[in-house]
């Protein structure tokens, strides 16, 4: 239920607590339910609206730290409200929720200013972990379609990738896979999770096929003579490390 101008304020009031405060916009109110009661029992502040149109109203005129949007709302679609926030100059993160899992889909809910697209259904420790790592990213014009990580360039548009000066020979397989990587760096990412979401598996089986195709990558990425930056951790996953 969206609330009234004095309930939002009462609301802002509460950050004296410490918590960090979102905005969800989500039209089937049971997975709304279960997204809000998982994040508060984290220690999220959760807003909640029902409609594009609400959400972009709330949006505009109170200081959430991060967005999570449905893209298929009733008034005013998620991207929409997306890129209108963005028109007017608001760079809240936003991270968009969809049933669509096509690269174009994905491509066009980052082009409309989308920061992270993340397909239905997922897990909730998938959605709490994509969170912070939105959440510890300083503020940019997130209508940019070019991710920048250390000397790796990738153009979302073009599906083209840099070292430096030298361009990545990536299939679309590779390409989803270090996109995901650049998304977190420096961040562990487990097999299960990128099952999940580059091969859209929702459940968790018995193959190498991760670790294939992450050694395919790593010698595409890490040149001869090049600093490693693709690592593996044992027992756990992989980390795109970029600092020094």
């Amino acid at each position: 239920m969206v609330k009234t101008r004095s309930e939002a304020a009462s609301l802002s009031e509460q950050q004296e607590d410490g918590k960090t405060r979102l905005l969800l916009v989500e039209d089937d109110s049971e997975l709304a339910a279960e997204i809000k009661a998982d994040l508060e029992e984290r220690g999220y502040l959760v807003e909640h609206s029902a409609s594009g149109t609400q959400g972009l109203e709330l949006a505009r005129e109170n200081p959430y730290k991060l967005m999570i949007i449905d893209r298929m709302l009733p008034g005013l679609d998620g991207l929409s409200v997306v890129a209108t926030l963005r028109n007017d100059g608001i760079m809240l993160p936003v991270l968009v929720l969809s049933a669509l899992s096509a690269v174009d889909d994905r491509v066009t809910g980052l082009k409309a200013g989308g920061d992270d697209y993340l397909t239905k259904p997922f897990a909730p420790e998938e959605l709490a972990v994509r969170l912070e790592v939105l959440l510890r990213r300083p503020l940019t014009d997130t209508r940019q379609t070019i991710l920048q990580v250390g000397p790796l360039k990738m153009d979302l548009i073009e599906r083209r990738v840099w070292r430096q000066q030298r361009e990545l020979e990536l299939l679309p397989r590779e390409f989803r896979l270090l996109e995901y990587l650049m998304r977190r760096p420096d961040t562990v990412v487990t097999r299960s999770m990128l099952l999940e979401e580059v091969w859209n598996y929702r459940f968790t089986p018995q193959t190498n096929l991760v670790d294939v195709h992450i050694g395919k990558l790593r010698r595409k990425v890490d040149g001869e003579n090049e600093i490693p930056l693709i690592r593996s951790i044992r027992g756990v996953g992989f980390s795109l490390n970029v600092e020094p």
